[in-house]
């Protein structure tokens, strides 16, 4: 039962984390057995180009599906760049002799420096995944400044920097799960279902960074030559990961189908929520509106004179939950009446019934809020 309950709430990160380990353990054993001369003459700068075309193939299939999406256009950009900058790499290895030897020599604070740029522009997909509205770029350059300062220092000062250097990555991390507890409450706040939306992705894809920058610590540090050879490859993974990923999930925002002059729009707050909550509660005995798996928020204005703001509150102060939690109590109510009093309807016809929008994501909140599966509750009912 444990291992059914692990599975359902976390088979995503589960199916990362069994891919993802053979993946290091397979780079980090051929490194081995790889000279550190050929890899400074031959697989370094091939390493680099495919990373550039990996990244370009990636930005090619989003530009094919930019559609309505910042968070996909965003990531476009990304991928341009994080390109751009491997193809300099591969000229440079091919016309200045060798530039950026990391087979067998600590890397330079200058390297590093330049590496620190790449972590900036792994920080912005979850930056601009997290914050609601129009993405800006001048604010989200400003945590580049902490390089610049160093960079400056270590073209000034004779100072070795780089342990200080390779903490910036540490930091970005910790600002992004600084806001992923606002994002998960926002995604709530404003959705009956979280799936492709959620910020279990965004904490997944951190942990991705993490690891990252724990390798990319002991390529600051080490002049082994498997680190190289496996940060490379830990990357192209993630990169290629992430596009997957961004390819097939929506933008938050605009899945809202409410306006920015709605967003805006400050009604007069009115205490009497208990007079609302019975107006609301009779709406939902009669048109049962959480069955359709889009149900959001906004769609209380159908019945109610409150903006989302007021409707959070009315929720939170009624409810004593969020918005999602409160549809998913009223879909599992249905679900459980469904099952006891319709038997010849199968799991699946009660999933799509009750407003689920796949059987995986029933299950999972079902065996959440009862502590075992819908099949498990109806041999007991």
């Amino acid at each position: 039962m444990e291992f059914r309950y692990l599975w359902y709430n976390y088979k995503s990160e589960i199916i990362f984390g069994l891919v993802l380990l053979p993946v290091l353990i397979a780079s980090t054993f051929l490194s081995r057995l790889i000279p550190a001369d050929f890899f400074d003459t031959f697989l370094n700068p091939a390493l680099s180009l495919a990373f550039a075309v990996l990244c370009f193939f990636g930005a090619a299939q989003c530009l094919r599906h930019l559609e309505n999406n910042r968070i996909r256009k965003v990531w476009t950009v990304i991928l341009i760049l994080w390109g751009l900058c491997e193809s300099v790499l591969v000229a440079m290895f091919k016309t200045a002799n060798n530039p950026f030897r990391v087979g067998n020599e600590l890397m330079e604070s200058t390297s590093m420096l330049a590496a620190c740029a790449f972590a900036w522009l792994l920080f912005i997909y979850p930056c601009i995944s997290m914050r609601p509205g129009k993405f800006n770029w001048s604010r989200s350059a400003l945590f580049l400044l902490p390089v610049v300062v160093l960079g400056v220092i270590d073209y000034i000062l004779p100072l070795d920097l780089r342990i200080l250097i390779a903490l910036y990555p540490v930091w970005l991390i910790y600002v992004g799960f600084r806001r992923v507890h606002r994002y998960r409450q926002w995604c709530e706040e404003n959705f009956s279902s979280l799936d492709d939306i959620d910020a279990q992705w965004i904490v997944r894809y951190i942990m991705m960074v993490i690891l990252a920058g724990l390798v990319f610590f002991y390529l600051c540090l080490s002049d082994d030559p498997a680190r190289a050879f496996t940060q490379q490859w830990y990357l192209m993974f993630v990169l290629g990961y992430t596009t997957d990923q961004v390819l097939h999930r929506p933008d938050p925002w605009e899945c809202l189908r409410s306006t920015a002059v709605e967003e805006e729009k400050k009604d007069e707050p009115d205490p009497a929520y208990t007079a609302y909550r019975e107006i609301l509660d009779a709406w939902l005995e009669k048109e049962k509106p959480y069955r359709n798996p889009d149900f959001q928020l906004q769609d209380l204005r159908q019945v109610l004179p409150l903006n989302r703001t007021y409707l959070s509150q009315l929720i939170n102060a009624e409810y004593g939950c969020s918005f999602y939690q409160w549809v998913n109590t009223l879909r599992i109510k249905e679900a459980k009446r469904l099952i006891t009093e319709q038997p010849q309807m199968t799991l699946e016809e009660v999933s799509k019934h009750c407003g689920f929008s796949s059987r995986r994501l029933f299950t999972q909140i079902f065996t959440r809020e009862t502590g075992m599966t819908p099949r498990d509750w109806s041999k007991k009912g």
